[in-house]
């Protein structure tokens, strides 16, 4: 008897994306082997793991130290009240194995720092980046260029939201290439005191998984573009074009990266 590319089981469990044009068969081996990275089990984290665990990655890393507490609950979907207290990465772990007991999952509570994120991203063929600050935003950008990794990121915060896939193709451009000179950290507000509406982030993190679902399967066009959403507007979409990848940012071999104070800072 000829063996199955896939269990048997899977046919039926993704049944309804493999009878999709253009994806298929080939489509579901290809998540099947992939393995992600996902740098951040909250607000953008929890939708985008949910979607890519029912896809079947193959693999999924999630990487968060920090731990669940009421105020993330608004947003954060994957966690509970039962849960509040454990690590996210834990309690994000035991929410997808909840719904496929199957999936392989690495739950990193340790932060990614300069000094580790090369051994801990490596292993991964695609890194979302679905954290809340800006130094870790060039420090996962860095660590995707030297890599040779797309990176997808997303942000959020308020009613807005921002989602831009970078280092993707052959000229694809950077987090450094768009935004080469980091803002103060006194121009940079977070979610606790700016506030964040919870569905805006269930819309970016969604839109990282389907993202990445495309890279993984061969429908991603690479458009160099970032898509920029407010839930206020109407339309609430708009897409920028971006410019193709500068060397001088994007050139792991830059002595740039050795001498940058953003990659001496943590998670």
């Amino acid at each position: 008897m000829t063996e199955l590319p896939l269990p048997l089981e899977d046919y039926k469990r993704y049944g309804r994306q493999m009878i999709l044009d253009g994806f298929g068969l080939q489509g579901q081996i290809n998540l099947s082997k992939a393995s992600v990275a996902v740098v951040g089990a909250g607000g953008l984290g929890c939708p985008a793991l949910q979607y890519l665990g029912a896809a079947g990655i193959g693999r999924i890393g999630i990487f968060d130290h920090d731990r669940v507490e009421l105020s993330n609950l608004q947003r954060q979907i994957l966690h509970d009240e039962q849960t509040v207290g454990m690590f996210k990465a834990e309690s994000a772990k035991r929410a997808l194995q909840r719904v496929n007991s199957r999936l392989v999952i690495d739950a990193v509570t340790s932060a990614i720092t300069a000094d580790n994120a090369l051994t801990l991203l490596s292993g991964y063929d695609i890194i979302l980046d679905c954290t809340d600050n800006v130094p870790t935003r060039y420090l996962l950008s860095d660590t995707a260029v030297a890599l040779g990794k797309p990176l997808v990121s997303g942000a959020a915060q308020k009613f807005d939201g921002q989602l831009c896939i970078y280092n993707l193709g052959e000229f694809g451009p950077c987090y450094r290439c768009i935004f080469p000179v980091p803002p103060s950290p006194s121009n940079v507000g977070s979610c606790e005191e700016l506030g964040i509406l919870g569905a805006v982030t269930g819309i970016i993190g969604n839109m990282q998984a389907l993202e990445t679902i495309k890279i993984l399967t061969g429908l991603h066009d690479n458009a160099r573009v970032m898509h920029i959403y407010n839930a206020l507007s109407t339309p609430p979409f708009r897409t920028i074009k971006l410019r193709a990848r500068r060397e001088t940012f994007a050139n792991p071999q830059n002595s740039e990266y050795a001498v940058s104070p953003i990659l001496k800072m943590s998670l």
